[in-house]
């Protein structure tokens, strides 16, 4: 298989990517921890019972920078070719939500330490741990974060994380920050901190000139939406029968269905986002776990479909307190879309946000930036 570096290279000598320092340095330390990963000893193998004791897990990697600095593009080069069997990617809120079900198990089991046991649990099944952009802004997860990750290390797990913000930086002023420094710590401490601050956007790159709110829905619409899509994710177009669909969890067991589901980037049609019964959580799932959402479909909004307007006024305060970037075909601009109705006057400020999300300077913002 080849390693991460030999495949960046090949990116760039091929002209789909540009020559970045930052990228092809990151991707050499990528390249190391990968042959070490491999190296290591299997877990009941004879050269970990001749070691007589656990293999130390090798030193991770947070890579962290702003948007469209080629974080995901190298975490994708990176997992893919890492071979070893024990390996896991996931989204940092989804990983999150998974651990206070897990929690909440061990608690109905009066567990004397249910961190302590999740965390084994968990290192049990993976001794690779990769998060798709790392965003604190949960005051539980915070509590836990330190202790749940010093046990899991102690286990035999290597994280490799991306994030929009440098390990200090992280849960900025949240509450009770003291109790999440030791988390800071332990990234500096057991974790390689590379930035990816280059001066090129790719993901804006990528975008061009677009308009991201597209007006009559349509062909022509759908078509650039379409385009946008296969850009952001690097999806071949001839294999566009199989984009992948996915779903996402939900505070409380439910789970949202995408329908095309791909590096961060989903795709919805409006009657299915917003059409159904859904409420804020549900919307609050899909804004901290994609970066930018496809939108089609979005009817005029009148008394007759007043429900549906309330939902969407959830959908773009979840998407905008999480900066994720919205692309959307609709039947009129922002400021014609719902003129008339329950809750028109609150509407206002929706066409205040939706003008300001087709802004350069917001979609300059990170993810989940505050």
């Amino acid at each position: 298989m080849t390693d991460v570096a030999a495949r960046y290279r090949a990116l760039v000598a091929a002209g789909e990517l540009r020559p970045d320092p930052e990228q092809a340095a990151a991707a050499e330390r990528l390249a190391t921890l990968a042959a070490e990963l491999e190296a290591t000893p299997r877990r009941g193998s004879v050269l970990w019972r001749l070691a007589g004791r656990r293999p130390e897990p090798p030193r991770g990697v947070y890579l962290w920078g702003g948007v469209g600095r080629g974080k995901s593009m190298l975490m994708d080069l990176f997992f893919d070719s890492v071979a070893i069997r024990r390996k896991r990617r996931v989204h940092f809120h989804e990983f999150m939500l998974e651990v206070h079900d897990r929690l909440n198990v061990e608690r109905q089991k009066d567990t004397p330490d249910p961190v302590i046991a999740v965390a084994a649990a968990l290192a049990d099944d993976v001794r690779l741990l990769a998060f798709d952009e790392m965003v604190v802004n949960n005051p539980p997860d915070a509590m836990i974060l330190s202790r749940l990750f010093t046990e899991m290390m102690r286990h035999g797990l290597t994280l490799v994380a991306t994030s929009n913000r440098a390990p200090d930086d992280l849960y900025k002023n949240g509450i009770n920050r003291d109790l999440f420094l030791p988390f800071i710590a332990l990234i500096k401490d057991r974790m390689d901190v590379r930035p990816l601050n280059g001066p090129v956007d790719y993901r804006l790159d990528r975008l061009g000139s677009m308009d991201t709110w597209l007006v009559p829905n349509g062909a022509e619409a759908t078509a650039a939406l379409s385009a946008a899509f296969f850009r952001l994710t690097d999806y071949p177009v001839e294999d566009r029968a199989h984009v992948p669909a996915c779903t996402v969890a939900v505070q409380g067991g439910r789970e949202v269905a995408v329908p095309k589901c791909l590096k961060g980037v989903a795709v919805f049609s409006f009657k299915k986002l917003c059409g159904e019964a859904r409420g804020a959580a549900d919307y609050l799932a899909v804004a901290r776990r994609f970066h930018t959402v496809i939108l089609v479909g979005i009817p005029r909004l009148g008394p007759e479909n007043r429900n549906e307007a309330a939902r969407f006024v959830t959908l773009i305060d979840a998407l905008y307190e999480h900066k994720v970037k919205l692309l959307a075909a609709a039947d009129a601009e922002p400021v014609h879309l719902y003129e008339a109705g329950d809750g028109r006057f609150e509407f206002d400020r929706t066409v205040s946000r939706l003008m300001e999300m087709q802004s350069d300077d917001y979609l300059a913002q990170g993810h989940g930036e505050p």
